[in-house]
């Protein structure tokens, strides 16, 4: 699907541009912003958004870290491939192309929602090797009941007919349907950060591939998987996210024994946009206890 965000034009204020390249690999042009020196950590959205969701935290990692940070396939900038590729599996390993045409090798993994679903099944696959991976109210549960009956088809659906992505971003234009949808998440975001979404959602391209990627999601099989994870991990969830509840994190962290959970109040679904400082501390935190990082004594150092 075309109609995606021109880099001449919305990206002329995109948050970090000065960071940002265009990689190409697998047969994806790739928008990935690089930025920081040291430990490589590796950045992955959720659905639906871009790098735009790291704009705060990826600065303050870049302190610690060489941040390595794609919008993923289809989404943002980058291109869109075939619709069988917008699946779990298929996504993981596009975005281990990526990370060998850049030559990096992730020592810690960060995802966001369906970010965490695809760089644990990375690390799984044994397709990156990162000494911790952070989860942020990360999607590896599949939904139940009739959800599960209803939503994956329902996605089919619409990701097939051309007219509904250009229905929904219609409709994303709307500065108050944007802000309904944000606050749906459990999130409370600033003036600029519903500006970007609103430019996202927009984009009947961007929007096409995230409906896309719904329909091919399956998360049965890293579900199976979790147990026979040897990383450490970090679970952050937000107890105020009613797009992933906290109850997903507990589970995870019973299927995975040496997991560590850390529960934030008051924040929502994306909590790493509404306090980045706070995100970026645990992070730092967790990599030091697993040796990735020296011990640090400030965070401004």
């Amino acid at each position: 699907m075309s109609d995606k965000p021109s880099w001449s034009i919305d990206g002329r204020t995109w948050p970090n541009r000065e960071a940002s390249r265009f990689v190409d690999a697998g047969g994806i042009r790739w928008h990935v912003q690089v930025m920081g020196e040291g430990p490589v950590a590796l950045l992955a959205h959720g659905t639906g958004a871009a790098t735009h969701s790291w704009r705060d935290l990826a600065p303050l990692l870049a302190r610690h870290f060489t941040v390595v940070a794609p919008d993923l396939s289809g989404h943002g900038f980058t291109s869109t491939p075939n619709w069988q590729r917008l699946s779990l599996p298929a996504m993981s390993r596009d975005l281990v192309t990526l990370c060998e045409q850049l030559a990096t090798k992730p020592e810690i993994a960060i995802g966001h929602s369906a970010g965490a679903a695809i760089l644990t099944r990375m690390t799984l696959d044994g397709l990156i090797a990162p000494k911790l991976i952070v989860s942020l109210n990360g999607a590896y549960l599949p939904f139940g009941g009739l959800a599960a009956q209803f939503l994956s088809p329902l996605a089919k659906m619409m990701a097939l007919n051309p007219l509904v992505p250009r229905l929904f971003a219609w409709r994303g234009r709307d500065p108050a349907a944007v802000h309904r949808l944000l606050k749906a998440t459990g999130s409370t975001l600033d003036a600029n950060g519903e500006r970007l979404y609103r430019r996202l959602v927009g984009s009947p391209g961007h929007v096409g591939a995230a409906l896309e990627m719904m329909a091919n999601w399956d998360l049965n099989p890293l579900v199976r998987d979790l147990p026979r994870l040897n990383t450490a991990l970090l679970l952050i969830a937000a107890t105020h996210d009613h797009a992933i509840t906290p109850d997903v994190a507990r589970r995870v962290r019973q299927l995975v024994p040496q997991a560590q959970l850390e529960l934030l109040d008051g924040l929502g679904h994306l909590a790493h946009e509404e306090q980045p400082a706070r995100i970026a501390e645990l992070i730092v935190a967790a990599a030091e206890r697993v040796g990735v990082l020296a011990a640090q004594q400030e965070m401004s150092n």
